[in-house]
């Protein structure tokens, strides 16, 4: 099997966090989304087959009212211990392999098309050269405070626009691919 496609897919403020200094995420509404707009992430998480987040984000989606990923299988990266709630038993899979190790083993176990989540997890592929997509939305608002996206790399990650969609509610999304030789 090959190397499996490795997709990130978030939403940041204006000045770049993915959340609130407490996690938070009511900014995520402003403005309010348009009636029946999904921002392309139905289709998008209809082309994955594995979704990767660290614990942060994982503890942050078990307060959700609802598991959001129904039957994908989910790896949860961490080095320390973690509970996984037995109704997530089977679906979710804690892992403390480097994103090169566990991009190889889910390859090898056949996933096509990863879905990588989270802060620290993104920054990690990224570093690593195994993400091939990063789509993000901004969202019109500045938060002033809270967790970033982008932290401090050993070097710099040149890559390339590939596309930018303006949402009627001001929401702007674009598509990046790293810039490979």
């Amino acid at each position: 099997m090959g190397r499996p496609r490795v997709s990130a897919f978030l939403a940041v403020s204006l000045d770049g966090f993915i959340a609130r200094p407490d996690g938070g995420l009511d900014w995520l509404e402003i403005p309010p989304p348009s009636p029946g707009e999904d921002y392309g992430y139905a289709a998008f998480f209809e082309s994955v087959d594995g979704l990767v987040m660290g614990r942060h984000s994982f503890e942050t989606v078990l307060g959700f009212e609802a598991w959001p990923y129904g039957d994908t299988p989910v790896e949860v990266l961490t080095y320390r211990p973690l509970d996984v709630p037995p109704a997530l038993a089977g679906k979710v899979h804690v892992s403390a392999d480097t994103p090169a190790e566990l991009v190889a083993r889910l390859g090898a176990a056949g996933r096509q098309h990863l879905y990588v989540d989270g802060g620290r997890t993104v920054q990690g592929f990224l570093a690593a050269g195994l993400l091939d997509a990063l789509t993000l939305t901004r969202i019109p608002v500045i938060l002033g405070a809270g967790i970033p996206l982008f932290g401090s790399l050993a070097a710099s990650i040149p890559l390339r626009h590939d596309t930018t969609r303006v949402f009627a509610n001001g929401l702007v999304q674009s598509r990046y691919l790293p810039a490979r030789p």
